[in-house]
């Protein structure tokens, strides 16, 4: 049986890795077109049709997800529409960066060094510290958060105490400098522009890391800004016909309850776990870039099967994981009231 040209199986397998790529996107922010691209590479789709299909799931699961967090009062948009104006300038300096080391042709094995080391720095980092903090877990009353008593990260106390003119009031009752803000985007658009990638493994630790967002609100502002930049991009790959709808369509279908689902998680999840399982999905992406990578080095096309599977079996190990820990969460809840009850 075929719908749109394309077998009910291909469909279903596609509408199920949405799921667990919708559950990700929710909970992180982040990991659409970072899975989907090389998937649908290694199934032998042309380059184009890959990236471009990438971009417009990201955009329908980013608008997805972004409500969800709306409704979790997940989102900054003062921030949001700050940091894509500093990423969007941070883009142009970073494509040209990328330019000029392709004229020199050294663009393929800088990018593909800078990438794995990102990865799994930031991977690292972010898991060391999480393992490091004390496990509490979340407010979940964004709005009612004092700023003083709030755990923030020692590097975004640091930023925050620089008091230059304009200050930015932002959700938590966090104030932060209008210019380190735009820095901040700046540099994280930089490095997406030079990698060629989203970004939003590179965003979302920075909002929390070196602006001091909690990282419910990191992830929601992320996705709000994701919607812009997915937007853009698959439209502009559409009006060239590289978006192939029997690909976006099934994935979307399975993204719109995952990504609801990875949203809502992050409401239950504690905050030191969410570091954990994001530190975790970037080491595994690090390692299945390196093993791609090494694959074409050696003209071995087999590692670039290995890698595909590195890839899904980190979507389905860490989405499992997610899943798992907001279930019991939610198990715990009522267990939770009848003590004070109780008591």
């Amino acid at each position: 049986m075929e719908i749109m040209g394309v077998s009910a199986t291909l469909l279903a397998t596609f509408a199920g890795f949405g799921l667990l790529i919708g559950i990700l996107f929710g909970f992180f922010g982040m990991g659409g077109s970072f899975l989907v691209t090389p998937a649908l590479l290694v199934m032998g789709y042309e380059p184009n049709v890959a990236v471009g299909s990438g971009l417009a799931f990201v955009f329908g699961t980013s608008v997805i997800a972004t409500l969800k967090h709306r409704d979790l009062g997940q989102v900054d948009y003062k921030l949001g529409l700050l940091m894509i104006a500093g990423t969007t300038a941070g883009l142009e300096v970073g494509k040209i960066g990328l330019e000029a080391l392709q004229h020199m042709g050294l663009a393929d094995s800088v990018v593909s060094v800078a990438y794995v080391l990102l990865l799994g720095g930031i991977g690292a980092f972010v898991t060391r510290e999480a393992l490091k903090g004390d496990g509490g877990g979340l407010d979940h009353d964004v709005d009612d958060v004092d700023a003083d008593d709030a755990e923030i990260p020692e590097i975004a106390q640091t930023i925050q105490s620089y008091r230059v003119w304009p200050m930015i009031r932002l959700r938590g009752g966090y104030t932060v400098s209008l210019w380190l803000i735009l820095g901040v985007a700046f540099a994280t658009g930089l490095l997406s522009g030079f990698l060629g990638v989203g970004g939003g493994f590179i965003r979302m630790p920075a909002l929390f890391y070196l602006i001091g967002v909690p990282v419910p609100i990191a992830v929601g502002t992320d996705l709000f800004e994701i919607v812009f930049s997915g937007g853009i991009g698959s439209l502009l790959y559409a009006q060239s016909g590289a978006v192939d709808l029997s690909i976006v369509v099934p994935l979307l279908a399975g993204s719109a309850l995952g990504a609801r689902l990875g949203a809502a998680a992050t409401a239950l999840v504690a905050e030191e776990d969410i570091k954990v399982y994001f530190g975790i999905m970037l080491l595994l992406g690090a390692l299945a870039v390196a093993v791609r990578q090494i694959g074409g080095l050696l003209e071995l096309p087999v590692l670039n099967t290995v890698s595909l599977a590195i890839i899904l079996g980190a979507a389905l190990l860490v989405s499992g994981a997610v899943t798992y820990s907001a279930v019991r969460e939610l198990r715990s809840v009522p267990s939770e009231r009848a003590v004070d009850v109780d008591a």
